[in-house]
């Protein structure tokens, strides 16, 4: 842990591609946390349409304009990358009950391997249907998917 008392969140996931809640989640935390680490995993169980670079690119362009945001990848366990990054929480955005069930299965896991809590942030209503699978079968069957990301986030081409 660091010694300062700044508090980093440590926000992992696919980000294949980086929704509008994704978005929501990350600009809620900035009102909470010094620094929000954006962390590109690399999960060999999910079917990505971009490489883990194109996504730390895509996300580090999007947010070149706000200091308090760190985009990183990792292909190790969250907690021991959230350890590297000396964050002080791991955040997790959850849609409904489902992802409640799951993410704290991974939260207390991650507590008993590291000590470090989870905080999660429910998404905003409006942005509870969307997905990154969702928009990924859109993408794969050339449907516009400019109301389901952040405005000014440039895809990189398939």
């Amino acid at each position: 842990m660091k010694k300062t008392s700044e508090k980093t969140a440590f926000y992992p996931g696919t980000f294949d591609p980086f929704t509008l809640g994704h978005y929501s989640v990350t600009r809620r935390a900035l009102q909470i946390f010094d620094k929000v680490i954006i962390a590109v995993g690399v999960n060999e169980a999910k079917r990505c349409l971009y490489t883990p670079q194109q996504r730390v690119d895509m996300l580090r362009k999007f947010f070149a304009d706000e200091p308090r945001i760190e985009v990183i990848s990792y292909c190790e366990l969250t907690v021991t990358a959230a350890r590297k990054a000396q964050a002080s929480v791991i955040l997790r955005g959850i849609r409904s009950v489902a992802d409640f069930e799951y993410e704290k299965t991974i939260a207390d896991l991650n507590r008993d391997l590291s000590g470090m809590d989870t905080l999660l942030l429910f998404t905003e209503p409006a942005y509870a249907h969307i997905s990154s699978s969702a928009v990924r079968e859109l993408l794969h069957f050339n449907q516009s998917i400019d109301q389901f990301i952040p405005e000014g986030l440039e895809l990189p081409s398939l």
